[in-house]
């Protein structure tokens, strides 16, 4: 067994609180990248979300971290200079702190747990369905192509992907996926995606050529994502030129980032699973159904995937806006 702990604190000024470790993260970005755009996509999050998390830090501290400079962008004022330097400080010391001490949990733990088997790894595409069932295994969220690529790099044990259309491109990263003899795809579950909306939809958005004549405020995924890869394909039959829907480069990396934006009225319209949006209140445009697939080398164990399998089966068959393989 070994332990990690992670300094994770929390401080308490008179205008609120403030997480050290995000916070930090964001300071140290911005100053090493002159922008905020830069800073957002250091630590990964949307430019949006950065502005709004250097605006509540701002009104937390009754200061000033950041200023404009014209033409280049945004800096650290000399206070947010030094206020980093002493959360760095802070959160430097109580690491080394908690870094001792990991040792000394590892052997009490020891004493009291079972050797566990090794946990799977997994790289995969965002859903909300499939945590559920990865809960106590090793997940990293990332597009699909980077998790793909996580596992042919050997990083992980299984990724998982999809593409939105019943057969990968040929010539595509996903399609070479199916051709390579060393690896054992399994379709995990189906979803519904399409495009979430306002409550009622008020802007009469029928489908995704509406979007540059009715100036919907489109929410993107990330680059690589399966659904930005769906999206852009749509697009393309379209005859729709990226750059003609406001918003497009406004990205966030989840289904529930998405739906989030549009039920606090920062955005229009994204495309995301029915079962984002029913969470969020949204009113739902299906654009089709797709197979999520969860790809395991052959020389790995396919006992341990299996459990995996069944779970989510299961648990598609009891979900609005999924269904079993």
């Amino acid at each position: 067994m070994h332990s990690v702990l992670q300094f994770s604190g929390v401080l308490h000024v008179a205008g609120g609180e403030i997480a050290i470790a995000p916070a930090l993260a964001l300071l140290d970005a911005l100053a090493e990248e002159g922008s905020v755009q830069g800073a957002a996509r250091g630590v990964g999050i949307s430019y949006r979300s950065a502005w709004g998390r250097i605006a509540a830090l701002e009104k937390t501290l009754g200061r000033a971290v950041t200023v404009k400079t014209k033409g280049h962008g945004s800096v650290l004022t000399a206070f947010g200079a030094e206020f980093a330097v002493a959360l760095r400080v802070t959160a430097e010391r109580c690491q080394a702190l908690l870094d001792a001490e990991a040792p000394v949990l590892d052997a009490r733990l020891a004493a009291l747990l079972p050797t566990p088997a090794p946990l799977l790894r997994f790289a995969v595409s965002n859903d909300a369905l499939l945590m559920q069932a990865l809960a106590g295994h090793a997940v990293a969220i990332l597009g699909s192509t980077d998790a793909v690529a996580r596992l042919a790099a050997g990083a992980v044990e299984v990724a998982g992907f999809h593409f939105g259309s019943h057969q990968a491109e040929p010539g595509s990263v996903f399609a070479a996926l199916f051709e390579d003899l060393t690896l054992h795809i399994r379709p995990a579950f189906r979803r519904e995606q399409g495009l979430m909306v306002a409550p009622g939809n008020p802007l009469g958005i029928r489908s995704v050529a509406d979007l540059p004549p009715r100036r919907a405020r489109f929410v993107n995924r990330q680059a690589g994502a399966g659904t930005r890869i769906w999206f852009d394909r749509l697009c393309a039959q379209a005859g729709i030129r990226p750059k003609t829907i406001l918003g497009y480069e406004t990205e966030e990396f989840t289904h529930q980032a998405v739906a989030a934006l549009i039920a606090s009225g920062a955005a229009d319209t994204g495309m995301g699973t029915r079962a984002a949006a029913e969470r969020f209140g949204l009113s739902f445009l299906p654009l089709g159904e797709e197979t999520y697939f969860l790809a395991q080398r052959r020389a790995e164990d396919p006992s341990r995937l299996e459990a995996i399998l069944e779970d989510l089966a299961r648990r598609a068959g009891e979900t609005c806006g999924y269904a079993p393989p």
